[in-house]
């Protein structure tokens, strides 16, 4: 089968497609990718791809700015190319806009899978999993899954093994960085051990941990450990660099606007461990095996998109605003990026390096987590810093139990102990607001099948009055916002046919119901 996935998001989201892509070559499929043509070079990153297709985006930008005609030529010309050098039996859509979705339908596949279009033009989703993908980018706070498993999930591969791992870097680059590291004059660097990368930028500047913090933790490296300070950076990051050798006169190497992708990727697998923000270089070392700990700030949080790669250390704030909304004015001037503290960061990585393992950072302010691989598959997180029974952490494996099983239709189950842990208090709010939702489920339901025999306007009412109400509670509950879009969009989906959307919400009653009795057990 020839096999098109689309992707039009960014660096990081690209490369954490790898498994999806190994997962479909694995089952005998010859793949194929479109994906902007501005992350064009990072496709040499990627192993098990027959064919990259590139759309340029900007330019059609650009194009339809003066004329929709032209910018819609070169639109079908780009379909046309594509349909005519790769002709896909199949089109795995793993970007939810609208732009995204038409072009997986013009490619006339027989089959599109995640995001696609119905003859109407409404969006519609090949599986349950696609439509959480959606929700859970909506909805950052409330997502119990890494991006890595609902892009696989979503593409369809069940539970076969998510294998992330990245094109080796080409030895001409790897030659390219070496001749980089040694043409700076390094001073007094003697008796290098190996490197420690630092990544010094973020998407945001309310995402990066400040620069004078990263010289600190590089300095007690150098120090104690004699690991070489590598600085890695887009062009646009040089002033952090510069900041950075202010901050310091620890020897280092600047390699902040001087490598293309390639060479990026060459440099990071030459290291010894890698400190970061939330980045693209983060997933390019998690991909590449490169031992890592990353720092997660203002709406960064690691449950998400944390780095792919057991054994990796992330942390964040122990703050009750962290992590925040994409909205969010902060009226405490972002005090998350003083949080975590260097001394922190520097314990945790001199424990690794004398142990290989990180240590326990019990009340120094932040929540310290280590990447590991569930049971299921899944990356799961284990902390080290004794928030093991807070009421996110807990609240989360529980979701991650109950979403695993509404999302690949199975029944609910659960033990019945795993919201013990939860504090009296949130315990009594997610109870209250399970059982309101199981009341309206029950009407629901009862009016959906009346409504089945007897089509009345009056009827019909009632039943939209209870489905608004339905979502509204869903909604407006960060602890469940995340049903409430599924509920939004796939009981819509399901309600031409009143049939199907009564299966539907059966099985959001019947989620609803095992939830419910976690917290108020039944006699």
């Amino acid at each position: 089968m020839r096999t098109l996935v689309i992707n039009l998001t960014r660096f990081g989201d690209l490369l954490q497609t790898q498994p999806v892509f190994t997962g479909l070559k694995e089952s005998g499929d010859t793949v194929g990718l479109v994906c902007l043509q501005n992350f064009l070079p990072a496709t040499a990153l990627v192993r098990d791809l027959d064919a990259v297709f590139a759309i340029p985006g900007a330019r059609l930008l650009a194009e339809l700015d003066r004329s929709w005609p032209v910018a819609l030529g070169s639109c079908l010309g780009f379909v046309d190319n594509v349909r005519g050098e790769f002709a896909p039996d199949r089109v795995i859509n793993l970007t939810s806009s609208l732009p995204s979705r038409l072009l997986a339908r013009a490619m006339r596949a027989d089959v599109v899978q995640g995001f696609g279009l119905d003859d109407f033009g409404y969006g519609i989703y090949s599986t349950p999993w696609a439509a959480f993908l959606e929700a859970t980018a909506l909805h950052r706070g409330s997502s119990p899954f890494n991006l890595v498993d609902l892009f696989f999930k979503a593409a369809h591969l069940g539970d076969a093994p998510r294998r992330f791992r990245l094109a080796e870097p080409d030895p001409s680059a790897l030659s390219d960085v070496r001749a980089l590291i040694s043409e700076q004059a390094i001073g007094n660097a003697t008796d290098i051990a190996g490197y420690v990368g630092l990544q010094l930028g973020a998407s945001a500047a309310k995402r990066q941990w400040p620069t004078q913090h990263f010289a600190q933790v590089a300095q007690r490296l150098w120090e104690r450990h004699r690991l070489l300070p590598v600085l890695l950076g887009g062009k646009d990051e040089q002033e952090l660099a510069g900041r950075f050798a202010a901050s310091t006169g620890v020897p280092h190497v600047n390699l902040v606007g001087r490598t293309g992708l390639p060479q990026l990727a060459a440099a990071v697998s030459l290291l010894r461990v890698l400190v970061t923000n939330d980045t693209g270089t983060m997933h390019l070392a998690a991909g590449l095996g490169v031992p890592i700990l990353a720092i997660f700030l203002a709406t960064a949080q690691p449950w998400d998109t944390g780095p792919y790669l057991p054994g990796a250390c992330c942390l964040e704030p122990d703050l009750p605003c962290h992590p925040c909304s994409f909205s969010h004015e902060c009226p405490i001037d972002w005090a998350c990026r003083n949080a975590v503290r260097p001394e922190t960061v520097a314990a945790c990585l001199d424990g690794w390096l004398e142990s290989g393992r990180w240590p326990d950072v019990a009340g120094r302010g932040v929540r310290a987590w280590e990447c590991y691989s569930d049971a299921g598959g899944f990356l799961g997180l284990r902390s080290l810093s004794g928030h093991d029974g807070a009421d996110r952490t807990v609240w989360n494996e529980i979701q991650r139990q109950a979403w695993r099983r509404f999302l690949d239709g199975q029944p609910q189950s659960f033990r019945g102990d795993e919201a013990e842990r939860l504090s009296p208090a949130f315990r009594e709010h997610l109870a209250g607001v399970l059982l309101q939702a199981g009341g309206l489920l029950d009407v629901l339901i009862q009016q959906s099948r009346l409504l089945a025999m007897a089509p009345r306007p009056a009827l019909r009412s009632k039943f939209m009055a209870t489905w608004q109400r339905l979502e509204s509670l869903f909604a407006s509950d960060p602890a469940f916002s995340t049903l409430g879009h599924l509920w939004l969009h796939l009981s819509q989906a399901e309600s031409p046919d009143m049939s199907r959307f009564d299966s539907f919400a059966l099985s959001v009653a019947d989620m609803v119901s095992a939830l419910s009795g976690l917290f108020v057990p039944r006699p």
